[in-house]
């Protein structure tokens, strides 16, 4: 009566929420992969209009490929019986009109039930077809192809023995593999099991449950596995790689031959990751990464929601105890306990004790609102160093899940409104999770369960995930007879529903075993069986399959990186021959094409360009009391800073920006007397214009000249542009002020006869001036046209001048 009630209201609940799911899906034009299959089928079924549809199809379908049959679901299959009914009776079987169904499929590696497969369908339907096809001149043709064209023959002979008392799974008694690189060495290698250490030590109380001790088996065996991979690339142990005239040749291996498989992404998948970067080894990093499940992920999300929401008390507290700030725990209980008020408002009062901490966060709350999410995450990273304090906090499996973020800030950048908020519901509401194709990954090594590594191969395999594992059906819905019944516990559950859920772990049991066969048939030269835990020879374990299946065959103690291990060979090993350095003879000349012994010609010369400011001539009076060289650019480079900045701030806040613009000069008297001479000449109302809004400050130009036959560059200080009038000025610091624009040194008149042939061809249709502001003085002289361009026409010497680079 239990089961009966709980599967009413299951039934209940989906005729309710499945009708709005269709409706749902319906509005919004969508459909899913099931409803691509249902209605197919249905369309090809459905006896108003499959008549009208296969004819249509009948004059287009000449052949029928299914590949991966093994992993085609019933809803499937019955689509390609539908389409393959005029090839299978009547007159489109006959033989003036050809046709053809062709179907490749293994039934040992139907491992995706998951998504539909049933291996038994493949079965069914191959009878199906030969019982059509048999009454036809063309009946159906069944093959097996026992040639591996991958596996050595220990690996092949290994398999053979695992599987050779499991036809319930898909493997026939007589189905044998033959290798067809018959001389090609292989070995498979079985670790010991790395057991449990009943004398460890009980963990601190303290210690976060989740994370492994050092004497923890996963640890242990993950640390084991990236040892011996280092050992094997540090001694260049060989890998064959090609067959030449009879001997196999070889090369070291590196860390891209190796392919570490396991059944789920447990605690020893992500330390295997771990512990293979900690000794240096390039990793291609997990197969699959969910991002809001890394820490990494979860610290930076923490700090963008604070931005987003400055009230958010749990984020900033997360934030702050982070490796992005390093708060310890009691830095944080003395700032939070006995605060009033938000915990920003408490932590920005905080300006003397967490400087560092509020310099960060000012930061980023003041670009928040302009930058996109990826942008900022860009800058905690980067400018702030959270990438350096993340991975020395979390260790550099952490990197992988901070680029991850990264790329799926910019895809969501690309597909959305860039705003923080946005990204922010976007990850709690989608959960992405990133499947990164690890099918080339170079020269790193790939780890990834064995679901993921289906068509692929390496030639090595480790295979560390071969423990116990208890078999139990974990689903609550069990399908009996088509109709949806509630799972119930074992004590509670009608003989109906026990029966369907025993069937179910016969099932995945059989699967369990076809997924083994296809971990094991990746490795082409070399696999390696190892556990962590318990493996029972009489457990329902992969590790006690092969060990038990290893009695059969000739396996040898060999000791190994300290340990003793159960080795299989294939071939000769020790004939293999390195021929990475040996492809081309040491005396190899190969002939070049002409082109190549030539070295190539001279580029363009650039052309040489002068500075304005350095024309020759005098930059002083004549015989003018003032400041050694050394000492009066130092002074005319102050002066100049303070004019570029002072102005775009208040008269009373000019005091404390001067003195910090000039801290780095240690002169105290002479940075006084500075900003005395500057703080006379922006008080000169007469001057105002020169550094009002819109002039123009540190305006540099280069053009050519005419007059010199150079190309000329300089910085102009001030330039105020109107609509019929350019003017520009020069600041100047010499101690004696000319009282004349005739009297003014040559230099300084080349230099101004410079700037106003540049603006001439820059504007040229407005009148051009020129003017010094003398800061000494606090006045400004213009200088008439006539005599600074008679000046810079006479400048002469002008090769004798260093050019600028």
């Amino acid at each position: 009566l239990t089961a009966a009630q709980s599967t009413l209201a299951l039934h209940a609940f989906a005729r309710a929420f499945l009708a709005r799911y269709d409706a749902t899906k319906q509005s919004r034009g969508w459909l899913d992969f099931d409803d691509l299959i249902l209605k197919t089928k249905a369309l090809l079924t459905n006896p108003q209009v499959a008549e009208w549809v296969l004819y249509r199809l009948d004059g287009g379908i000449d052949h029928i490929l299914v590949d991966e049959a093994q992993d085609t679901s019933p809803e499937q299959w019955a689509v390609i019986e539908e389409l393959a009914r005029e090839i299978t009776s009547g007159q489109g079987a006959q033989a003036e009109k050809p046709r053809t169904i062709f179907v490749v499929g293994d039934k040992k590696q139907s491992i995706y039930s998951f998504q539909g497969a049933d291996a038994a369908e493949f079965g069914r339907m191959q009878n199906l077809f030969q019982d059509k096809l048999s009454l036809h001149e063309k009946p159906l043709h069944s093959r097996n192809l026992a040639y591996s064209f991958r596996s050595a023959s220990a690996i092949l002979n290994t398999v053979d023995a695992v599987f050779e008392e499991q036809d319930g799974a898909g493997f026939e008694a007589d189905a044998r593999h033959i290798a067809f690189h018959e001389t090609m060495p292989g070995r498979v290698d079985i670790w010991p099991i790395v057991e449990k250490n009943d004398k460890a030590e009980d963990p601190l109380w303290y210690d976060p449950l989740d994370i492994l001790t050092p004497d923890d088996p996963v640890s242990v065996l993950a640390a084991k596995i990236a040892s011996s991979i280092k050992q094997m690339i540090d001694s260049k142990a060989l890998i064959p790689t090609k067959h030449t005239d009879g001997t196999w040749q070889a090369r070291p291996i590196h860390e891209g031959d190796v392919l570490i498989l396991l059944q789920r992404r447990s605690d020893l998948f992500h330390e295997i990751i771990r512990a293979c970067k900690l000794v240096g080894l390039e990793v291609a990093g997990a197969d699959r990464l969910r991002i809001g499940e890394q820490i990494a992920v979860k610290d930076i999300t923490a700090l963008l929601k604070f931005l987003a929401t400055q009230e958010d008390d749990l984020s900033l507290a997360a934030v702050l105890r982070s490796p992005l700030f390093g708060w310890s725990e009691q830095e944080l209980f003395t700032l939070a306990a006995n605060r009033k008020g938000y915990l920003w408002e408490a932590l920005r009062s905080e300006t003397v004790t967490h400087s560092a901490t509020l310099e960060i966060l000012n930061d980023l709350r003041r670009v928040t609102d302009f930058l996109r999410p990826y942008d900022l995450i860009e800058r905690i990273l980067t400018r702030h160093r959270g990438r350096q304090n993340i991975l020395a906090r979390l260790g550099y499996e952490a990197e992988d899940a901070l680029d991850a973020f990264l790329t799926q800030a910019l895809n969501y950048e690309r597909a959305s409104v860039p705003s923080l908020t946005g990204f922010l519901s976007w990850l709690e509401s989608d959960d992405p999770e990133i499947k990164r194709q690890t099918e080339a990954a170079g020269k790193r090594i790939r780890v990834m369960t064995v679901h993921g590594s289906k068509g692929l191969e390496a030639p090595i395999v480790i295979m560390p995930d071969t423990a116990d594992r208890k078999n139990e059906f974990r689903g609550q819905i069990v399908g009996v007879e088509g109709t949806a019944l509630y799972k119930q516990s074992k004590d509670d559950s009608p003989a109906v529903l026990q029966d369907a859920v025993d069937q179910q772990i016969a099932a995945q049991q059989a699967e369990r075993e076809r997924l083994l066969y296809v971990s094991m048939t990746r490795a082409e030269k070399w696999l390696i069986i190892a556990a962590a835990g318990e493996a029972k020879s009489g457990g329902n374990s992969w590790y006690g399959s092969v060990s038990n299946a290893a009695q059969k065959l000739p396996f040898e103690p060999l000791s190994h990186d300290g340990q003793i291990i159960q080795r299989l060979e294939s071939g000769d090993w020790t004939a293999l021959i390195d021929h990475s350095q040996s492809d081309l003879p040491q005396d190899a000349q190969i002939p070049l094409e002409p082109q190549f012994t030539k070295s190539a010609p001279d580029g363009p010369s650039r052309p040489q360009t002068f500075s304005a400011s350095k024309l020759p001539g005098a930059k002083a009076l004549a015989g003018s009391d003032g400041l050694d060289e050394t000492a009066a650019m130092r002074f005319g480079t102050k002066v100049h800073l303070l004019l570029e900045h002072l102005p775009s701030v208040s008269p009373a806040e000019r005091a404390m920006l001067a003195q910090g613009l000039l801290s780095d000069f240690d002169q105290k008297e002479e940075n006084a007397a500075v900003c005395a001479e500057v703080e006379t000449v922006l008080s000169n109302k007469d001057l105002a214009p020169l550094f009002a809004e819109d002039a123009l400050s540190e305006v540099a130009l280069s053009a050519p000249s005419t007059t010199l036959g150079k190309r000329l560059h300089g910085i102009i200080d001030k330039l105020v542009l109107s609509e019929d009038r350019v003017l520009a000025v020069d600041f100047k610091t010499n101690a004696t002020v000319p009282e004349a624009p005739q009297d003014t040194p040559l230099g300084i008149l080349r230099q101004m006869g410079a700037y106003s042939e540049a603006l001439a061809l820059i504007y040229p249709n407005r009148k051009i001036e020129t003017a010094i502001l003398w800061t000494k003085t606090a006045s400004l002289m213009t200088l008439p046209q006539d005599i600074v361009m008679k000046a810079y026409q006479d400048t002469t010497y002008l090769d004798d001048l260093p050019p600028t680079t």
